[in-house]
């Protein structure tokens, strides 16, 4: 199990995604509420969200670490943005932040009803339907903060689950926790 190997404690923090903005503030193990973010000031305490073709985002400050779930209803929303607010209310202004693997603009095919959602993201497919770019949205709501990206397609680059590609019910999980 990744928590062994990696020296972390058994059970973690979550929450019950629900594709909207809601940031929760975990003081120990076990589900935070409904919400598509949470932070942690306690060390050693694992958060976690979850992942198919959405961008799993982890943000580190000094004595605080967040992690959120970019999908394009959160993304759309403000969700990246959201949490950094909110670590910033509780005193910790965030540094750096990494956004893993999610479906890029290449094959991410959504309707009209998105791209009004995102203006100056808006892109083609490789076959030429319209596509949103969900990194650079998030991106754009980390100014002033170090951004590393994974890169990476999840639906055209075989490493990864993928919703959009074979419907699979695994997810990959964004794990963050302060030392």
């Amino acid at each position: 199990m990744i928590a062994g190997e990696l020296g972390l404690e058994r059970e973690w923090a979550t929450v019950r995604q629900v594709h909207r903005t809601d940031v929760r503030r975990a003081e120990g193990p076990g589900d935070a509420g409904e919400g598509d973010a949470l932070f942690t000031t306690v060390r050693a305490l694992p958060l976690v969200v979850f992942t198919a073709d959405c961008a799993g985002v982890v943000i580190e400050a000094a004595g605080a670490v967040g992690v959120a779930h970019g999908g394009w209803r959160g993304t759309a929303a403000g969700v990246a943005a959201e949490l950094v607010a909110a670590m910033e209310a509780a005193g910790h202004s965030p540094q750096r932040a990494a956004v893993g693997p999610t479906i890029g603009p290449c094959c991410y095919e959504v309707g009209q009803e998105v791209v009004r959602l995102f203006p100056g993201f808006v892109t083609e497919t490789t076959w030429g339907a319209p596509s949103v770019d969900l990194v650079s949205a998030l991106r754009d709501q980390l100014v002033g903060i170090e951004v590393v990206v994974s890169g990476g397609c999840t639906r055209c680059d075989l490493g990864y689950f993928s919703h959009r590609r074979n419907q699979t019910g695994h997810r990959m999980a964004a794990i963050g926790w302060l030392p």
